[in-house]
């Protein structure tokens, strides 16, 4: 039997049974995997849980690894969904603290996943005056990669393309959408909106450039930094240049749904909502609503700038990471919209993470989630847990909570 098939016949014979405790069942989950985690970092200083490698051993980036700030992040989340657990509070504070010397990094623009996710929780929660201190100084940083003629903040520096190896000049990843938070909170502190109008505009060449007119996302578009005009738009962790990463369509919709918060401009409600329904109606989406690593697999139309090894790994890997995120964005847009669909799509993916079938239920390597694909061109971290699905997958039951207090 397909693996697929069985996966899904798991999952729809687990809902019914579970669906009721929901939140419950999966914070209790969260506190035993945390403590796991942190068993297994004792005595670290700035190591971050990121992934697992094919060994199963547990893979770890420093400080300025883009995502260190997951982790941290996650603790909070789960402190919170536990019932504020001291346990849990001590250690999120003592793994988001380590991060403060992030705040000066301008190399960088992943810095509003490290300092936002961690710091932005920690503030949300605590109202610590130091937190909010240094947000702002982090959004200082995020702000000298803005390109005024370009209108965008640039992503990478010296990078190239996959396959033909052009360089990037001017790189920009529909990624940084999820960085304007920092932005736009520190513009909400501080009452300065240069913050808010570095976002907007970053928004809004986002949404000029990396979106196409069925509202699917190219992954990256470089720009010329002179003339600040588009120069060619690629893909650099999707398919093909031309097809629908899904972890980028979930930035997306992600990105323009948050910026519609923070300013009600109704042009990001609607890419944000065009782009969900790009996501969730695609006819390649599983019958569970957990996607492939992108939308266009092996489809006529869509060559690959590099060649696969279909003999050593096949292709159609699931990405639970898109999920997540989209989930927590749905959960979202539905309260901005109160469309039903978008109520009933994520509570039926929120499911689906719940499940056996992606739930790391059997595993005490710290992670929630299994089957997750952070760079498939790249060839590594396939098929394995990944420390922001966890992040994004706890957001969407705290999320879910909002509307269903019993959980």
């Amino acid at each position: 039997m397909n693996k697929w098939i069985l996966i899904s016949l798991l999952l729809f014979s687990w809902i019914p049974s579970r669906k009721n405790d929901l939140v419950q069942d999966n914070a209790k989950f969260a506190d035993k995997q945390m403590r796991a985690m942190l068993q297994q970092l004792d005595g670290s200083i700035d190591s971050f849980p990121h992934a697992i490698y094919p060994d199963g051993k547990l893979k770890l980036v420093d400080i300025y690894g883009w995502t260190s700030g997951f982790f941290p992040g996650s603790l909070w989340l789960a402190y919170q969904l536990n019932n504020k657990d001291t346990f849990l509070l001590n250690h999120a504070i003592e793994w988001t603290n380590k991060l403060e010397p992030v705040k000066n990094l301008t190399s960088n623009h992943d810095i509003g996943f490290m300092m936002y996710c961690s710091y932005g929780n920690a503030y949300r929660i605590t109202k610590k005056e130091a937190y909010k201190d240094i947000l702002i100084q982090s959004a200082n940083s995020l702000c000298t990669r803005f390109n005024p003629k370009v209108g965008c903040i640039k992503s990478w520096d010296d990078a190239y393309t996959i396959g033909e190896k052009v360089y990037y000049q001017y790189p920009v990843i529909m990624d940084n959408m999820m960085n304007l938070e920092l932005l736009c909170f520190a513009s909400n502190v501080t009452h300065n909106p240069k913050y808010r109008e570095i976002a907007i505009s970053h928004a809004d060449k986002t949404l000029e450039n990396n979106i196409r007119g069925d509202y699917s996302s190219f992954h990256v578009v470089n720009y010329d930094s002179i003339t600040g005009k588009p120069l060619f738009k690629v893909t650099h962790q999707g398919y093909a240049n031309n097809s629908t990463w899904a972890r980028g369509q979930a930035w997306g919709i992600y990105g323009f749904t948050m910026m519609y918060r923070e300013t009600r401009q109704e042009r990001y409600l609607n890419a944000a909502c065009k782009m969900a329904d790009y996501f969730l109606d695609n006819k390649n989406l599983p019958t569970d609503k957990i996607p492939y690593w992108d939308f266009n697999i092996g489809q006529l139309g869509y060559n690959p700038p590099i060649q696969y090894d279909t003999l050593k790994r096949s292709l159609f890997q699931r990405d639970v990471s898109s999920a997540a995120i989209v989930c927590s964005a749905l959960f979202e847009l539905y309260g901005f919209t109160k469309h039903q669909q978008y109520y009933k799509d994520a509570v039926a993916i929120l499911q689906a993470l719940s499940s056996p079938a992606y739930r790391n239920n059997e595993s005490k390597n710290g992670f929630l989630l299994k089957h997750s694909v952070g760079n498939f061109p790249g060839g590594y971290d396939i098929d394995v847990p990944i420390c922001y699905a966890d992040y994004y997958f706890l957001e969407a039951l705290q999320r879910y909570q909002q509307y269903n207090k019993k959980g």
